[in-house]
């Protein structure tokens, strides 16, 4: 009976993440697929007809609005990794005692709700906001200059808004550094560069490789900031998804774009965890 309860024990302790991942995942994944393969109207209902032409119509009518949101997912990971990389190596390294400090300062505008967070960065980066304003009033910038509505508003609050999550995975790669593996790379006389190109920066890649996953994938399939921060020229494919299912309620053709999105993502990671090398990454990060 001991037997029996401890060879049972594992999968009892599974079972309601996996119940959870089954009906809110799982479940509506099936729906939407579902979804995108039938034909028809919110009048006259939709059938199951295995009509791929959603897939064809709709990469064929927004592909600019996929190649922006991945454009726009890159740049600011790219952003989020220089920017969060020296904040994660400060505190892991510099923070000494008061690191939860700063990890506290770090998460504390996640306080606040997402969407005002980015109402917030409309107000300051407005025609005539806290930003732009006194720039205008001193002649430093010209009367017409402004940065809503652009494509550098939407990636600054990508970057922005997705890059605690940045930050986190790579302090806790870099925390785990033990300091005498730094101490033998001086004592072989490496120098500060050599020490972190050579030590440091290969060990971190597990919190690097979990951070571009945390913030790309969420980046790219954004539309708060595209709606809020954007304009007309920088709708995101979030935003489509958004329109095609609440405004004109066009599932079949929603949900095919939904999973084209997904497609694209999945291969973007594959082809990144190649390019990193997964079986380093994982190889440094269980050690």
């Amino acid at each position: 009976m001991s037997r029996l309860r401890a060879s049972l024990t594992p999968y009892l302790l599974l079972f309601p993440g996996t119940l959870w991942l089954a009906i809110f995942f799982v479940i509506p994944t099936v729906v939407m697929l579902s979804l995108s393969l039938q034909s028809g109207d919110v009048v006259n209902g939709y059938a199951f007809t295995f009509n791929w032409h959603s897939y064809v119509d709709g990469i064929s009518t927004y592909h600019d609005q996929i190649v922006r949101s991945l454009v726009y997912g890159v740049i600011s990971t790219v952003i989020q990794i220089v920017i969060g990389f020296p904040v994660a190596y400060w505190i892991a390294f510099k923070g000494g005692t008061r690191k939860s400090v700063y990890l506290f300062l770090l998460l504390l505008p996640f306080l606040v709700s997402f969407v005002l967070r980015t109402i917030s960065w409309q107000f300051f980066l407005s025609d005539n906001g806290m930003l732009l304003g006194p720039l205008k009033s001193l002649g430093l910038v010209p009367q017409d200059f402004h940065i809503l509505a652009t494509s550098a508003a939407v990636i600054g609050g990508l970057a922005y808004n997705f890059l605690p999550f940045m930050i986190l995975p790579m302090y806790v790669a870099l925390e785990r550094i033990d300091p005498r593996v730094l101490e033998a790379a001086q004592d072989l006389y490496a120098s500060k560069t050599q020490t972190f190109l050579r030590v440091v920066l290969p060990l971190s890649l597990p919190g690097v490789f979990a951070g571009v996953l945390m913030t790309f994938v969420p980046a790219t399939s954004d539309y708060v900031n595209a709606s809020v921060l954007g304009g007309t020229s920088n709708t995101m494919i979030g935003n489509v998804i958004q329109n095609q299912f609440l405004i004109n309620q066009d599932y079949p053709t929603a949900s095919a774009l939904s999973f084209t999105l997904m497609a694209l993502l999945l291969v973007g990671i594959f082809a990144y965890a190649k390019a990193l090398g997964t079986e380093d990454v994982l190889e440094v990060a269980a050690r």
